[in-house]
């Protein structure tokens, strides 16, 4: 059980979380903060000395939530198959599975909600933040070069770009789905994502990707 000053902690960067996927983090004021997560200023300012490195905590947080969620959907499509083609695949297909629980568990990117007040936040945030795309990239990059070699792309792609698409339609689709409020939009790009991959490798998603609770990797 934690102790109580790490409970008080997780209540502040999970209220303060909430509230800038919903109105941004220059709108997010600290009171709000302090109402939504039922604390004292003296609480917060324990914790977190100013606005700022709350912002700052938050970022680290997700971004350390992001990766374990790299890690754990790539460890799973490894499992699920033995082609570096049909991984590729079964990532994306691991993702579209999950997409119908993605928005409430995740309703909104929260990189996205910084990059835009780089001001409010300043460069280290955007670096944080680059070092998480980066891994995206590495990761599947190293994939999708050796699903090229055992299986010859239908069309000339550029490798790099397309390892950043992947990760732009993730985000992406978050974006969609929370500006138009259909909670189908995120799904549905994964789905045309899962198909270009499966028609570029001439290879299929292995049916054992639909049979994973996707979202308690995320967990």
């Amino acid at each position: 059980m934690p102790r109580d000053g790490t409970a008080t902690r997780t209540k502040l960067l999970d209220a303060a979380q909430r509230l800038v996927l919903d109105r941004g983090f220059a709108a997010t004021s600290v009171d709000a903060v302090l109402a939504e997560a039922g604390v004292t200023k003296g609480a917060f300012f324990h914790h977190f000395r100013s606005k700022n490195a709350l912002g700052r905590a938050l970022l680290e947080r997700y971004a350390a939530a992001d990766a374990h969620t790299l890690d754990s959907f790539m460890a799973e499509a490894e499992r699920v198959a033995d082609d570096p083609a049909e991984q590729v695949v079964a990532f994306a297909r691991l993702f579209e599975v999950a997409a119908g629980d993605l928005p409430q568990l995740q309703p909104g990117c929260l990189f996205v909600s910084f990059i835009y007040e780089r001001e409010l936040t300043g460069e280290d945030s955007d670096a944080l933040i680059a070092h998480s795309i980066g891994l995206w990239r590495a990761r599947l990059l190293a994939k999708l070069e050796a699903a090229s070699r055992t299986h010859p792309p239908a069309a000339e792609v550029d490798l790099p770009s397309l390892a950043d698409q992947v990760f732009t339609i993730f985000e992406g689709g978050f974006v969609l789905a929370r500006a138009t409020k259909d909670a189908t939009a995120l799904r549905a790009q994964l789905t045309h994502l899962r198909q270009y991959l499966e028609l570029l490798f001439g290879v299929q998603a292995p049916e054992a990707a639909d049979e994973v609770d996707s979202a308690a990797l995320i967990a």
